[in-house]
């Protein structure tokens, strides 16, 4: 089962997708949010054999729904009428700036400008939504 994440935003859309184990999720693209969006991602579904999507759920730190998410579930609903495949939600807190933050064990490498770090956020936010829900999922099937 192949698995593609999502982190909605109104400018761009973070994809990441799965391994086909659905056990590692890895950054893949982003999308610019406008009327092309549905068709690229449509093509990239077929492309990477996607056998569900997977979320990321914007809320505040009350675990109410921000306002995106207005967007996202409208945006779910029009991939779930067309696609028919199973969805399901994540919620993101800090992906974004979890994404942010370099990986210890990395060598220091020549430092990235401001714009450069912020433009993999997106598709590096995708894959901790989309990791968060595989370790989830398959920490529950092992009990």
């Amino acid at each position: 089962m192949k698995l593609l994440g999502i982190d909605y935003g109104s400018k761009k859309v973070g994809i990441a997708v799965s391994d086909d184990g659905a056990t590692l999720a890895f950054p893949r693209k982003i999308i610019a949010n406008d009327n092309k969006l549905f068709d690229e991602l449509k093509s990239l579904i077929n492309e990477e054999k996607i056998d569900a999507i997977v979320f990321g759920e914007s809320v505040n730190q009350e675990g109410e729904d921000n306002p995106i998410m207005v967007d996202i579930q409208k945006f779910k609903e029009l991939l779930d009428r067309e696609l028919k495949l199973p969805m399901f939600m994540q919620k993101e807190s800090f992906t974004s700036v979890h994404a942010q933050q370099p990986i210890k064990s990395e060598k220091p490498k020549a430092r990235k400008t401001k714009k450069a770090v912020k433009k993999d956020d997106d598709q590096s936010a995708a894959a901790l939504i989309l990791q968060r829900y595989l370790d989830k999922k398959n920490n529950n099937s092992k009990k």
